[in-house]
């Protein structure tokens, strides 16, 4: 199983990239991961919100394929523990038969299209984070799960 983060935009934050990297050298040894950076797409002042939706959704579905399972990081979705997140992550992996493709949108969320290809949302917390912000934790407590599922002492319950 592979799994594979998508990210719309690049990040603004020289600390946001480097935190980012940490994790992502920490993860390939736990699993086939990859990060992908999907470009920003062209918009103006004028453009409204559910168009700019759509043409990122539009973008996002040319990156996945019908053997991916696709997951949402979306304030709106289903919360779970560090623990809970190991748990899902076992489930996924011992399914074994598709790859895993976790998306984080743009300022305003997903296109309908997009909400309807994926198996699942997820979200990180109650609080509202920049969509730059999320990748480092989500990174991170990805990397707590394969962390937890292996037993080792990063996790402190």
């Amino acid at each position: 199983m592979k799994i594979k983060l998508l990210a719309i935009g690049k990040t603004s934050a020289a600390y946001l990239d480097e935190g980012i990297a940490v994790y992502l050298k920490r993860l390939v040894h736990y699993t086939d991961f990859s990060f992908e950076i999907v470009p920003d797409v062209k918009s103006n002042s004028t453009m409204e919100p559910n168009k700019l939706k759509e043409l990122e959704a539009q973008a996002f579905l040319k990156r996945i394929t019908t053997k991916d399972q696709v997951v949402l990081l979306d304030e709106n979705g289903k919360r779970f523990s560090s623990e809970g997140l190991a748990k899902q992550m076992s489930a996924w992996m011992m399914s074994g038969d598709k790859n895993i493709v976790f998306i984080i949108g743009g300022a305003f969320g997903f296109g309908e299209e997009l909400k309807k290809r994926a198996a699942m949302s997820l979200s990180l917390s109650e609080m509202t984070f920049s969509h730059q912000m999320v990748r480092l934790i989500f990174v991170e407590q990805l990397y707590r799960a394969f962390t937890i599922i292996k037993g080792e002492a990063y996790h402190h319950k």
